[in-house]
């Protein structure tokens, strides 16, 4: 999970966006997937899909693409939770976090709540600092729980078809906690996925905006160049996992080069996923979630550190 810093002109505050019927375009991904029947309807809980993970890569980039988010991250004192440093450690947390706030009962969640806390008071930007952050600011809270929910909006409808608004609906329903899991309260979570798409917009045109710092140090995340020499198909698959993962306006802003051509083999790779996925029980594919949540508690029980 990354850390959220606040915006040093409004530190701390969301400006109320109302729905509006404002185009999106460039700011989600195309999903060149057929509409799923009107009797299939899913809930959030149903986006917890080992496949979704694929995700993970372009959801940092989009959180960190955000400069105070991201010098928070950079220039971080919490060296355990390096995401370069200890990434194995870093993606743990991560995915553990989303287990618990989606999968998690409440206990799970105010435990974790606390130990995210923990870490996140001791991230905040020094005098000579460039970027003023302080990762307990609710306002970037809400955009990197909101670049979360994304993520796991655009996997469900590659893996399960395109959602009607009705179905849209009921699958939004119960993704507050992506965000109240943090410091998010929950009445500056949108109600509606109108209203959200509404946030949503709104928060892209004033939260992409990285610097060359911001851009270099996420570009060593899509070439994987953080973790040495790796075979060369190795990076070239991570690369083009991660910029399908991207919208247009944050490939854009990391001078990421994506043709037509990218995006149809992008759209073949994810028809052939969805296609194994419908005969995989999702019990199955949801395995490595709940056996997060299983170390979690384990950890909890036995003191252990939980980020």
């Amino acid at each position: 999970m990354t850390l959220s810093t606040e915006h040093p002109s409004e530190p701390g505050t969301v400006e109320p966006v109302t729905p509006a019927a404002r185009p999106a375009q460039g700011y989600r991904i195309p999903l060149n997937v057929p509409a799923r029947p009107a009797h299939v309807l899913t809930v959030l809980a149903d986006a917890m899909d080992a496949p979704s993970a694929a995700a993970g890569q372009a959801n940092v980039v989009m959180q960190l693409i955000n400069r105070p988010v991201g010098y928070g991250v950079m220039e971080s004192k919490v060296e355990s939770g390096s995401l370069y440093k200890h990434p194995l450690k870093r993606t743990r947390t991560t995915f553990t976090y989303l287990a618990v706030a989606i999968l998690g009962d409440r206990r799970d969640k105010e435990r974790y709540r606390e130990a995210v806390n923990i870490a996140h008071r001791q991230v905040r930007s020094t005098a000579a600092s460039e970027v003023k952050y302080n990762a307990m600011d609710r306002g970037l809270q809400l955009w990197v729980a909101m670049c979360l929910y994304v993520g796991f909006e655009d996997t469900h409808q590659l893996l399960r078809g395109r959602m009607s608004p009705e179905q849209r609906a009921l699958f939004y329903r119960d993704s507050a906690p992506l965000g109240t899991t943090l410091q998010v309260p929950a009445d500056l979570w949108p109600a509606t996925p109108e209203e959200f798409d509404a946030l949503w917009i709104e928060q892209c045109e004033r939260r992409i905006d990285p610097d060359d710092a911001t851009r270099a140090y996420l570009r060593q995340l899509v070439d994987l160049t953080f973790l040495g020499t790796l075979p060369g198909p190795v990076r070239r698959f991570s690369r083009f996992q991660g910029a399908g993962f991207l919208a247009p306006a944050f490939r854009e802003a990391m001078g990421i080069e994506w043709t037509d051509r990218d995006q149809r083999r992008f759209d073949r790779f994810w028809r052939l996923v969805a296609a194994v996925c419908r005969v995989v029980p999702l019990s199955v594919r949801r395995l490595p979630y709940r056996l997060l949540i299983l170390d979690m508690r384990l950890r909890a029980k036995f003191g252990r550190p939980l980020v």
